[in-house]
């Protein structure tokens, strides 16, 4: 949960700020002074909105980034680290804040511009996909202020990457650019920052086209599959399957395919809210 110290600023705007475009959901942490640096303020705004777009429907997906050129997140305000007491070690809002981030119901994106460094990172990490620019570094710095990364990144960095790499990273607090972070797999695409948005854009509509309980049943067992033996995991893979199977979503894609056409999962989706 590393980051840089806070500056006293005065924030004259939301510490987080919001954009729907069509449904997918900008989330922009608004702290560039300080290279948007996770205080506690923006925990309480990330989570006030993580309930409210839950049960949107007009939010379908979310893309997470940084204001400004610099940071997508460089981690925790280090004036409320210092702080810290073992008590918030064990209350661990930043780790569970990420976890539901990683949990949510409907798809999300990491846009990475910049320094993404502990909680940075960790946020990243959260989120289903992770795209950077060209300028994106990536670190867990932690230990070089005698504390470890604990909002998740002893976790899954190492599930992500293998458990060599996330040792390196962590123990060293060495520094990975965007190209090396693609070569590890912590990333699926660079392009460069004036393209950023526009990339997660285009990976979100992709996401959009697909079946919505398709894509989130894939997700879970994905992610719940992957610690357990393959038998529980196929098994896990076996009944979400059958719950498709049931459903108008399975029905409209497999005509559209017949029928030569674009599958319209949104429609099929309104049409069973409104019985």
């Amino acid at each position: 949960m590393t980051g840089i110290a806070d500056a006293d600023v005065q924030q004259s705007e939301d510490p987080v700020l919001t954009a729907n475009r069509d449904g997918i959901v900008v989330v922009t942490i608004n702290r560039p002074q300080v290279h948007n640096a996770m205080n506690a303020e923006v925990l309480s705004r990330l989570a006030e909105l993580l309930d409210a777009f839950e049960h949107d429907d007009s939010v379908r997906l979310l893309i997470f980034t940084g204001a400004g050129s610099k940071a997508f997140v460089a981690g925790a305000d280090i004036r409320e680290l210092e702080r810290r007491r073992p008590v918030d070690g064990l209350t661990a809002r930043m780790q569970r804040l990420y976890s539901r981030i990683e949990a949510f119901p409907k798809p999300t994106i990491a846009a990475v511009n910049g320094y993404a460094f502990g909680g940075g990172c960790e946020l990243a990490l959260a989120c289903d996909v992770r795209i950077a620019s060209t300028d994106a570094v990536f670190g867990l710095l932690e230990t070089g202020l005698g504390i470890i990364p604990a909002a998740g990144g002893t976790q899954r960095l190492a599930r992500m990457v293998g458990i060599g790499r996330a040792t390196d990273m962590i123990l060293t607090g060495r520094r990975v650019s965007g190209e090396e972070a693609l070569t590890y797999g912590l990333v699926t695409e660079i392009v460069s920052s004036d393209d950023l948005i526009t990339a997660a854009e285009s990976a979100a509509t992709r996401i959009l086209a697909k079946g919505p309980l398709a894509v989130k049943l894939a997700s879970e067992v994905i992610r719940r599959g992957f610690d357990v033996d393959q038998e529980t995991g196929l098994l896990l893979e076996r009944l979400a399957q059958s719950v498709i199977y049931s459903t108008d979503e399975k029905s409209e894609g497999t005509s559209a395919f017949l029928e030569g056409r674009r599958a319209d999962f949104l429609s099929v989706h309104h049409d069973r809210s409104g019985e």
